[in-house]
């Protein structure tokens, strides 16, 4: 039961950054300015899906290490750090603050950095995740 809990929500918390993503790059790049400001009021809704997800990850992950040294687990134990700290600390206050500011209609040279910042960092989330996915189809 551990291992499919561990792997729904790992595939959930990769489809969450994967939607955030495109959803962001769609509306700036195609869409309207009210879609923006849509696509940031429902990246911060689906922050209660992907927190839990990412979470949930993390927790059943720990519980299913049973020591020893496997390559491919110290790897996926290594990026651990670099994605809670890059969702605690640069994507979710990104989120916030681009969401508030859209709702405001504050779409302006500092919104738009920080929309480069979260891109950057939700980039960098995408390929570590699908990394350890790769790697945990592998163990």
């Amino acid at each position: 039961m551990t291992k499919q809990l561990h792997r729904f929500s790992a595939y959930l918390a990769f489809l969450c950054v994967t939607v955030f993503w495109l959803s962001s790059i769609t509306a700036e790049l195609f869409l309207s300015t009210q879609a923006v400001v849509q696509v940031k009021h429902f990246i911060v809704s689906g922050l209660f899906l992907f927190i839990p997800a990412m979470a949930i990850t993390a927790f059943t992950g720990m519980r299913m290490d049973r020591g020893g040294y496997l390559p491919r687990l110290e790897a996926k134990k290594a990026r651990m750090p670099i994605l809670a700290g890059n969702g605690l600390l640069v994507l979710l206050p990104c989120a916030i603050y681009l969401a508030n500011k859209a709702m405001h209609g504050d779409l302006d040279r500092t919104f738009y950095s920080v929309q480069t910042l979260e891109l950057l960092a939700g980039a960098i989330q995408w390929i570590l995740l699908r990394r350890n996915l790769q790697d945990g189809r592998l163990l």
